[in-house]
């Protein structure tokens, strides 16, 4: 099935799913209810690259690669088609009919449209909900309320998860996102000095994915291939400019596998952040950051003694 098109009559919710959060999950859960009691297909709109980006403006940092929204997504609503329209300029010209038209209906067959509150489509986000909801009776399909979720502390959103990763608040991040946050990126050559101090690391490289505080943390790892992840190992991970060695001052993502002595180069990973053990911190002296890096790893193994990879996980950590 294409990822740009729905041949069947179809339920559809539109929005960007950043994250796949616990609020999504929700949202997901009921387009999948709804669908099945009106024998719809239920389907996802989200869109490539982010609007903001080629209306010129910020984009927030990213919390998941398309790819892997699209693996999460597919995990929380099982059968959903997923379409992935590219945001162009042209694209974002098209008036409020024009979108409803063209894309609700023309490619997607909607007789149900789900979307949140603050929901703005067409061009110069001319129309809303009310607009949505005219098109729905002129044209036959209905407009759906997103369910939303919340706790103490208000919404679940994307923004609330982000701003907790960037914080270095990983298990705050664990709770709303019903996972570990992790990012993916390719292992680089590095000085190898890892190495000369009994603790040979992965460089990783080439991350898109919102990296969190600078530290020192817990993590397991997937390697992937040809687009498959699976269960690598678990560690321990450095993120900083490693203060101890003098260097250009570049962040960097260093990570140990335990008991793992294959060369990785070139490979992709997936680092789960587990805990967050320590900040970064300058020691005095190759001696003493290597008995760091062991009282590391030891609180490590045992933060991630009990975890296996989860049984919807298909073989990876999450």
């Amino acid at each position: 099935m294409s990822l740009t098109t729905q041949p069947r009559a179809s339920a559809v919710v539109i929005g960007n799913f950043d994250g796949v959060h616990r609020g999504h999950q929700s949202v997901l859960a009921a387009l999948g209810r709804i669908a099945n009691e009106r024998n719809l297909t239920p389907t996802l709109l989200t869109f490539d690259p982010h609007p903001a980006v080629t209306l010129g403006r910020t984009a927030p940092a990213l919390l998941t690669r398309l790819q892997r929204k699209i693996e999460l997504v597919r995990r929380f609503c099982p059968g959903i088609v997923i379409a992935v329209r590219q945001f162009t300029r042209a694209f974002s010209e098209q008036t409020p009919g024009e979108f409803v038209e063209r894309v609700l209906l023309g490619e997607l067959h909607a007789k149900a449209v789900m979307v949140g509150a603050n929901f703005r489509f067409g061009r110069a986000r001319a129309g809303g909900l009310d607009e949505l909801n005219s098109f729905g009776r002129a044209l036959g399909f209905d407009l759906l309320a997103e369910v939303l979720i919340d706790d103490e502390h208000g919404a679940l959103s994307s923004t609330r998860v982000r701003k907790l990763i960037a914080s270095g608040d990983i298990d705050g991040a664990s709770q709303l996102l019903g996972r570990l946050h992790m990012v993916s990126a390719r292992v680089e050559h590095g000085h190898k000095r890892g190495r000369t101090i009994g603790f040979p690391t992965c460089n990783l490289a080439g991350t898109d994915e919102l990296l969190p505080a600078d530290g020192v943390y817990a993590v397991l790892v997937d390697r992937i291939t040809n687009g498959v992840a699976r269960a690598l190992g678990q560690g321990v991970a450095n993120l900083g400019v490693r203060p101890t060695i003098q260097g250009d001052g570049q962040r960097l993502l260093e990570v140990h596998l335990f008991n793992f002595e294959e060369e990785l180069y070139g490979e992709e990973l997936r680092v789960h952040f587990a805990e967050r053990l320590r900040d970064e911190q300058r020691f005095t002296s190759l001696d003493e950051l290597k008995a760091q890096i062991a009282r590391d790893s030891e609180r490590a193994r045992q933060t991630l003694a009990t975890r296996t990879p989860p049984p919807d996980g298909d073989g990876a950590w999450g």
